[in-house]
Parts: structure tokens; sequence; C-alpha cells
């Protein structure tokens, strides 16, 4: 960042991006998931991982990870949304759109807004994933 130029994102998106929450580090193989979805944004090439954990009694996603080649505002948003998600059934974390993430975060920059679906649409793959095979 130039010298005299302000930080465009809220302090929550900083902290999320700083301080991602379960974010998966190392190989996939250390994380026992029962599912995972996978998208990309062609855009401005982000990629998103999501790996989901479900109690199959509950239908309540259990545990989450997730992996990125992303901007700032791709991490902090699939942070956020893995918190929102965790211990909700697969509808309730469904449910959730890019306005909660967005509104969660206090806002994004709107040419940043693209960012906040991503995580959204790994969320959605793996979830369809699942239920296609359960």
């Amino acid at each position: 960042m130039q010298e005299g130029q302000d930080w465009i994102y809220s302090d929550i998106v900083k902290d999320h991006f700083l301080n991602p929450r379960n974010y998966l580090m190392g190989d996939e193989s250390n994380f026992d998931y029962d599912v995972s979805g996978i998208v990309g944004n062609p855009i401005c090439g982000d990629q998103m991982k999501m790996f989901l954990k479900i109690d199959p009694k509950t239908d309540k996603i259990t545990d989450l990870r997730w992996k990125t080649y992303g901007c700032a505002s791709a991490i902090a948003s699939t942070s956020a949304l893995s918190e929102l998600a965790k211990g909700k059934t697969l509808d309730e974390a469904l449910s959730i759109t890019a306005e909660d993430i967005d509104d969660y975060l206090g806002k994004l920059p709107k040419h940043k807004f693209h960012c906040s679906i991503l995580g959204h649409d790994a969320l959605r793959e793996a979830i369809n994933k699942y239920r296609s095979t359960s």
C-alpha cells in the first residue's frame, strides 16, 4: 500500500484476512472430511475448496475447513462463511447469502463483492455432492 492510501476494508475484514478461521493448513488428508467442493472464478482467477464433516443423523455441519487461492476479500469472506455455517444444518448453511457474508464483514468494497460468492459456491458444491451420494 502506498503512503497516504487508506485500508479500504473494515476492521473485521482485516481480522478475518490476517487470522482466517477454519483454514485448512497443509495436507488435505490430515482433515477427516465427508465431502469437498471446489469452484473457481474465471474473472479474478480465485479458486476455493471447501471440506465438510457432516453428522448424517442431523444433517448438521459439525466441522469444516477450506483452502483458497484468492485475494484478501475471498479469504475474509470464506473465513466469515465458515463461522456462519459451522453447526448449521445443510439447508441452513445453504440459506446463508453473499449479502449475509457482506453484512457480517461490515461491507466489502463494491468491486470485491463477487469474492463473497466464491466460498458460498464451494459450500453449495460440497453439499450438493454430499446429497447426491447419500
